[in-house]
């Protein structure tokens, strides 16, 4: 994955909920896992799977207005090309 090199500032309250979120849903990953060992229902299985997608669809949903709105907003509003070049960038590699 290529690394821009630059850094968000996060309250230590978006911190929190970030990796309550993430750690939520490694412990739904690793629930799909013991249902897979233990031979479940694929049916189960998908249902699960589903969650997480949706979990990390909300998750990616939130990250990307956080991002319009506080990395983005006043190079947006400077009608910078960088900043647009940026963005249509990220919605070419997260669609």
């Amino acid at each position: 994955m290529k690394q821009t090199g630059k850094i968000t500032k996060r309250s230590e309250n978006d911190k929190k909920y970030f990796s309550d979120r993430l750690s939520t849903i490694e412990g739904q990953i690793r629930g799909i896992t013991g249902m897979v060992q233990n031979d479940r229902y694929c049916g189960d299985i998908l249902i699960q799977i589903s969650a997480v997608s949706n979990s990390l669809k909300s998750l990616g949903e939130k990250m990307l207005r956080d991002h319009l709105t506080n990395c983005l907003a006043d190079e947006l509003k400077k009608n910078s090309d960088d900043a647009i070049n940026e963005l249509v960038d990220l919605f070419q590699r997260i669609k």
